[in-house]
C-alpha cells in the first residue's frame, strides 16, 4: 500500500513520491533558544520523529535538517538581560533542547544548523531578491519583500491578499511606516541601539537576518532547492512557512516543497497553555513530579497529529499503564520457554503487521496503528495462557521491536532488579501464603507495592516488576 500524506499546501491526502529515487528529504521548523521549550512544542518535533522513524521502517533513506533560531528579538532582549554574549545565552537552552530529545527518544536530525552559522547563506538570498527587484530596501536600512511581486502569495494559508489586515504578516513593530506596503515582511532588519552587539555587516548594511529568511536559507542550502518534506506546528502556516515559500520560489523559480506535514496544537486540561493560567508545564517540570519519559513520549504520540492533543495527567497516567502493558508481554515472552509452535501466531503476527502498516500509511494514523498493537497484545497473552514455543515467542518480539521502531515506548533492554531485603519480603510472603497465612501475605503484596514492586501470583509461581509511572 501506498504512504498517504495530508499535505497542507492542496489541502488533501496524496501519495507521497519522493523527488529522488528512494530518498526523502525533509526539514523541521526547530526551537527558538531563549527558554526552556513547553511540552507543546515538543509535540512538533515528536511528529517530526515518528514520521522519519516510520519511514525509515518503511526503507526510505530519510536526510532530516532542523533549524537553530539562536538570533532574534527575544535571544537577544535575553542576552541583554542577562548581560552575556548572545551566544553563551542561547548555548545554555540549546544545550537543553538536545538533552530533552534524547529523553523522549526523539533522534537527532542529521545536521542542525544555527542561524548564527549561516548569515553568508541569508545574505545571498537577499541580494537576489534584491536583484530581482522582488525586494527592495527602506529607509531606515531594513530589507523587505514585496509581496505584490510574488504572485502566488497566500497560497499555502489561503489568503486573499486583497482582505489581508494591516501588519498581518507579523514579526514587524516600529518600522511600520518605513515600508512601501503594511503586508511586507522584513528580510533584514536595520541595526537598532536595543540589539547591542549583536550585528552583522553587509554591503546593504549594519543588521541582523529576519526570522522567516532564516529557514529559507538553511533548508535549501542542505536539502536542495526544491524537497520532499517540511514539517511544522499550524501557527507557523501564517506568516512563517508562508512567507518562506514566497521568499524561496521567488528567488529560484521552482517549486520549494512538494508536500506540507502541520500538526494541531496541544491544550492542556482543555485550554491553551499559558504561564498566566498556571497549566505551562516543561518536560523537565513533569519528569520531576515523577513521571516517566516514555510515558510522556506515549502521550504526545497518541493522538493524530491533525488532532488537538488534550494533555491531562490523568491521560498521563493512562499513558504509563499502557507503556507497562508493553512492557510486561516482552518480559514475559522472553521467559517463555514451554510449549509448541502454533500457525494462530503465525497468523497473528501477520495481521498485526499489515494492519499497523495500514494504519500508518493512513496519514500516519498512529491512534489507529496503537490500536493494532494492543489487540496483537491481547491476542498474544491470551496464546500464552496455555505457553508458545521459543519460536513463536521470538517472531512475536521481532514484530514489537518493529513497532517500537516507531513507537520508542518499549525498553527491550530493561532489567527488573529489587534490593536484597525486597527480595526476602517476596520470599517471607511466599512463605505465608504457604502457611495459609494470607493476612500477612497481603500485608507484604501492600508493603512492596508502596516500593513500587507488584507481585502476581502464577500457575507457576510469584512474579514481580517494578512499576514505572
Amino acid at each position: 500500500m501506498a504512504i498517504r500524506f495530508y499535505n497542507t499546501l492542496i489541502r488533501k491526502k496524496e501519495v507521497l513520491k519522493p523527488l529522488r529515487g528512494n530518498v526523502i528529504r525533509m526539514y523541521t521548523c526547530g526551537p527558538t533558544v531563549y527558554d526552556y521549550p513547553h511540552i507543546g512544542n515538543y509535540r512538533a518535533y515528536m511528529v517530526s520523529d515518528i514520521l522519519k522513524r516510520y519511514l525509515r521502517l518503511r526503507g526510505y533513506a530519510v536526510r532530516h535538517v532542523m533549524n537553530i533560531t539562536d538570533v532574534d528579538d527575544k535571544t537577544i532582549k535575553g542576552a541583554r538581560k542577562q548581560k552575556t554574549s548572545l551566544r553563551q545565552f542561547t548555548k545554555k537552552y540549546e544545550t537543553a533542547f538536545f538533552e530533552d530529545l534524547e529523553a523522549l527518544g526523539i533522534l537527532p536530525a542529521d545536521k542542525f544548523c544555527r542561524a548564527t552559522e549561516h548569515i553568508d547563506d541569508m545574505v545571498r538570498l537577499v541580494k537576489k531578491l534584491l536583484k530581482k527587484g522582488i525586494a527592495y530596501k527602506a529607509a531606515d536600512g531594513s530589507v523587505y519583500f514585496n509581496i505584490t511581486k510574488f504572485g502566488d502569495y497566500g497560497k499555502l494559508a489561503k489568503l486573499n491578499l486583497k482582505k489581508l489586515k494591516t501588519g498581518a504578516s507579523g514579526r514587524i513593530t516600529a518600522d511600520e511606516y518605513s515600508k512601501e506596503n503594511v503586508h511586507d515582511f522584513a528580510l533584514w532588519k536595520a541595526y537598532r541601539p536595543e540589539d547591542g552587539s549583536v550585528f552583522w555587516e553587509t554591503e546593504f548594511g549594519r543588521g541582523r537576518p529576519g526570522w522567516h529568511l532564516e529557514c529559507s536559507a538553511m533548508s535549501m542550502k542542505y536539502l536542495g532547492e526544491t524537497f520532499d518534506i517540511h514539517c511544522g506546528g499550524v501557527d507557523l502556516i501564517f506568516p512563517h512557512h508562508q512567507n518562506e515559500i514566497a521568499q524561496s520560489e521567488a528567488s529560484t523559480g521552482k517549486r520549494f516543497v512538494k508536500h506540507w506535514l502541520h500538526n494541531e496544537w496541544l491544550l492542556v486540561e482543555g485550554q491553551k497553555m499559558s504561564k498566566s493560567l498556571g497549566n505551562f508545564y516543561t518536560l523537565r517540570g513533569i519528569l520531576k513530579k515523577g513521571y516517566s519519559s516514555e510515558a510522556i513520549r506515549y502521550l504526545l504520540l497518541a493522538t493524530h497529529y491533525r488532532q488537538q492533543l488534550n494533555f491531562t495527567f490523568k491521560g498521563l497516567d493512562a499513558a504509563a499503564k499502557s507503556v507497562e502493558r508493553l512492557q510486561e508481554l516482552v518480559r514475559n515472552l522472553k521467559g517463555e520457554k514451554a510449549g509448541k509452535t502454533d500457525e494462530e501466531v503465525t497468523l497473528l503476527i501477520s495481521k498485526a503487521k499489515r494492519d499497523f502498516e495500514g494504519a500508518m500509511d493512513d496519514d500516519l494514523n498512529v491512534s489507529e496503528a496503537l490500536a493494532v498493537v494492543f489487540d496483537f497484545a491481547r491476542d498474544i497473552n491470551k496464546s500464552m495462557e496455555n505457553g508458545i514455543s521459543r519460536f513463536d515467542a521470538d517472531n512475536v518480539l521481532e514484530l514489537l521491536e518493529d513497532f517500537n521502531e516507531v513507537l520508542a515506548v518499549i525498553d527491550f533492554e530493561a532489567k527488573e532488579t529489587v534490593t536484597q531485603e525486597q527480595l526476602q519480603l517476596i520470599q517471607k510472603r511466599e512463605a505465608l501464603r504457604k502457611e495459609g497465612n494470607f493476612a500477612g501475605a497481603d500485608k507484604i503484596r501492600a508493603e512492596l507495592k508502596k516500593q513500587g514492586i507488584q507481585l502476581d501470583d502464577t500457575s507457576g509461581g510469584v512474579k514481580w516488576k517494578c512499576q514505572k509511572r
